[in-house]
């Protein structure tokens, strides 16, 4: 055990967060009404550094990507990531304050919450649909909170659930490097794997989903995360070679291995098109950009960051084609070798990409007897069930209600609120009562400038900005009468984490507020 005296009482501050030196480790000191807390100090998700994100009241939320940590606990209370941090001893004495600190645990950072085992006594199962965070989630909180029977997840991917948010920013990544949890992880805790199983019907009324082979799976419990599929589009041509749409890591491979040096095409604006587009800049011949919209990220980020994310990826030689579409796609021997744009031009293409959003897999629910919107959302409420009996969804197929627009029922294709969701309901099969209470939270890296957002933005009306586009530092407002409701930055670090914490405790930002300060709410953290 590995003992330091990190300061004395009065170094420290009710409400703040530093990190000290614990050996040759740094540890998250923080002091609360008078007590002293100590964790590790990076987040489990990527290794952002915790002492530069939001604090409030126990919650620590990392500065990059959101993931929330509670200070006395160690545990992790929202995404992204699946791992805790240590927790670590800390008394006073003679007014010094001593954190004790096992090496093990300060070296690694991070831990796995405990998990009770399968049980033979237990005869029931619960069946996981979907190979992504909301269902390895669902199976993680299931065994934390005692649930001893079967549980299978059903994946149509041949591979182990991976983190699928880095395909299209390193398009030449494999599989192996980017699982969630390895084959040993999932043994040891018995959650069963059906890889490469195609869902095709749910028998609610039986308790059973059929998969394309004849095979079918029993439930006691069922949990529906099929996610999106990419939606395709009516193009003349989409069927020749070298056409491609990202979901998979053979997709992502395929685009990197055919781009090189060549004509690339990429048909929409938005963040799968334009940050497979950075990857691809300096590796392909030409790099060109379709789209309806006037500029990239029109429609969430608005004009003056689009305009500022255009240049960016300018400068790096990528040419934009806006206010027109992809006419026809024509090509020689099977493969692609142009395409027509609408208003005339003709753009050399050895390969295109349709990154122009994702539509619900769901269409194997469609006579189920399962609540479904007009655009094939599953409907859930604030504990991710459905209106059948025992069935619950979670992830981007899902509408649920949102509490920060009043509980409005919305559709968030988010990689941090899909573990959200699997948390709630793998919290409420397991008889803990839990409503969904999340921020949404997302971000894109492009070139290596990180833009953060987080709220929940359509139907904005106004834009508050503040900063230097030129000098890649902003902080955008994005408001709805006189209510703040998204918050989006680039060099502003921990705004729009301290904005996502506000949020989760309830607060509101006013557009008044931040008209001239973009930070005076700030303070009003520590008191929500």
């Amino acid at each position: 055990m590995i003992e330091t005296v990190v300061g004395s009482t009065g170094d420290f501050t009710d409400g703040q967060i530093q990190e000290v030196d614990v050996g040759d480790k740094k540890v998250l000191l923080v002091k609360e009404d008078g007590q002293f807390f100590a964790v590790s100090s990076k987040c489990t998700h990527y290794g952002a550094p915790l002492a530069k994100g939001a604090y409030c009241k126990g919650v620590v939320r990392c500065p990059w990507h959101g993931a929330c940590f509670d200070v006395k606990t160690g545990d992790i209370e929202d995404y992204p990531g699946l791992d805790s941090l240590h927790k670590f001893q800390v008394e006073v004495r003679d007014g010094k304050v001593v954190v004790k600190a096992d090496p093990a645990a300060l070296e690694a950072g991070k831990r796995v919450k405990s998990m009770v085992k399968k049980s033979a006594d237990n005869k029931k199962t619960v069946v996981l649909v979907g190979g992504g965070p909301a269902t390895v989630v669902c199976a993680e909180t299931l065994r934390q909170e005692g649930y001893t029977g079967r549980i299978i997840i059903v994946s149509q991917e041949e591979y182990l659930p991976y983190d699928r948010i880095k395909l299209s920013k390193a398009l030449n990544i494999k599989p192996g490097e980017i699982t969630l949890r390895s084959q040993e992880f999932y043994d040891q805790n018995g959650i069963e794997l059906l890889l490469g199983k195609q869902v095709t019907k749910l028998e609610a009324g039986e308790k059973k989903i059929v998969l394309e082979d004849g095979q079918s799976v029993s439930y006691d419990t069922l949990v529906l995360a099929t996610g999106g599929k990419p939606r395709i589009l009516p193009v003349p041509g989409s069927d020749l070679k070298n056409v491609y749409m990202l979901r998979t890591p053979k997709d992502a491979n395929a685009i990197a291995e055919n781009s090189q040096g060549k004509n690339v095409v990429i048909i929409g604006s938005s963040f799968i098109g334009m940050e497979v587009t950075a990857f691809l800049a300096d590796k392909a011949a030409s790099v060109s950009v379709v789209d309806l919209v006037q500029v990239p990220f029109q429609l969430t980020l608005g004009s003056q960051i689009g305009k500022y994310m255009q240049k960016l990826h300018e400068e790096k030689g990528v040419r934009f084609h806006f206010e027109t579409s992809v006419k026809e796609l024509t090509g020689e021997g099977g493969y692609l070798t142009q395409a027509e744009l609408a208003n005339g031009t003709i753009l050399p293409a050895d390969v295109c990409v349709m990154g122009v959003g994702v539509v619900p897999a769901t269409d194997f629910l469609k006579d189920s007897g399962l609540n479904l919107t007009s655009r094939g959302f599953v409907s859930v409420n604030k504990r991710m069930q459905t209106n059948l009996p025992d069935v619950y969804a979670a992830g981007d197929i899902v509408e649920f209600p949102l509490y920060t627009v009043d509980d409005q029922s919305v559709n968030i294709q988010h990689w941090q609120m899909a573990h959200q969701h699997g948390r709630i309901a793998g919290l409420n099969i397991a008889g803990k009562a839990q409503d969904i209470h999340s921020v949404p939270y997302f971000w894109t890296m492009q070139y290596g400038k990180s833009v953060r957002y987080t709220g929940y933005g359509p139907g904005y009306d106004d834009i508050v900005l503040h900063g230097d586009l030129n000098e890649n530092k902003f902080v955008a407002y994005y408001t709805k009468n006189d209510k703040v409701v998204a918050v989006a930055s680039l060099g502003w670090d921990p705004i729009v984490s301290q904005a996502a914490e506000l949020m989760c405790k309830g607060g509101t930002i006013s557009k008044d507020e931040i008209k001239s300060d973009p930070v005076g709410w700030v303070s009003r953290l520590g008191s929500v």
